[in-house]
């Protein structure tokens, strides 16, 4: 069984397709905490399925490496041998990722390399694009810049808003997200 904390900044709508899949008993891992940046809305989804949570403030730290430091000390207490970053808004100090990587995903709203960054929906309206997508990565001390682990293509319709255009990117974000855990669980994606 792989032991997967979940990082988030927000509502957690992702987090909670995530919980959804793991509460199978039958799939191959489980969550065993999530944590935040902030006091998220997100975390009311861990309560739901009585998964233990942390939150380690951003703004309760004078560096991002001082906030990286707790942030690290709250996950060795539960030893992952997986990091999702789920909707973290916020980019993980080196000494975190040099710590846990190659240990750590996250999803992203775009096909990467396409639109990387904060803004990958806007960004992709603003550039006039035709499709877009969702990618999850490996994590490494770039922005957006690890190996892509999986992604699909979402087409950009006429008319699209960010809203719109990006309520059709998370259910395939969350796909991506529970296969691509599924097959790091089984053996057949080694993070490397």
């Amino acid at each position: 069984m792989l032991n997967v904390a979940v990082l988030i900044s927000g509502a957690g709508s992702n987090l909670r397709a995530f919980l959804e899949a793991t509460d199978d008993p039958d799939f191959p891992a489980r969550v065993v905490v999530v944590g935040a940046d902030r006091d998220a809305e997100g975390l009311d989804h861990a309560d739901h399925f009585e998964v233990p949570s942390f939150s380690v403030p951003y703004a309760n730290f004078p560096t991002r490496e001082a906030w990286g430091a707790e942030l690290a000390e709250q996950l060795r207490v539960w030893n992952p041998d997986l990091i999702v970053l789920s909707g973290l808004m916020r980019l993980l100090p080196d000494n975190v990722v040099t710590e846990f990587a190659p240990r750590i995903i996250n999803t992203h709203p775009a096909y990467l390399p396409e639109f990387p960054g904060a803004h990958g929906v806007r960004d992709a309206l603003a550039a006039g694009a035709t499709q877009t997508g969702a990618s999850v990565i490996q994590v490494d001390g770039g922005v957006d810049t690890g190996p892509i682990l999986a992604q699909e293509r979402v087409a950009v319709e006429p008319g699209d808003t960010e809203e719109t255009l990006h309520a059709r990117i998370k259910p395939v974000e969350r796909r991506l997200l529970i296969d691509v855990v599924r097959r790091i669980a089984t053996g057949a994606l080694v993070l490397d």
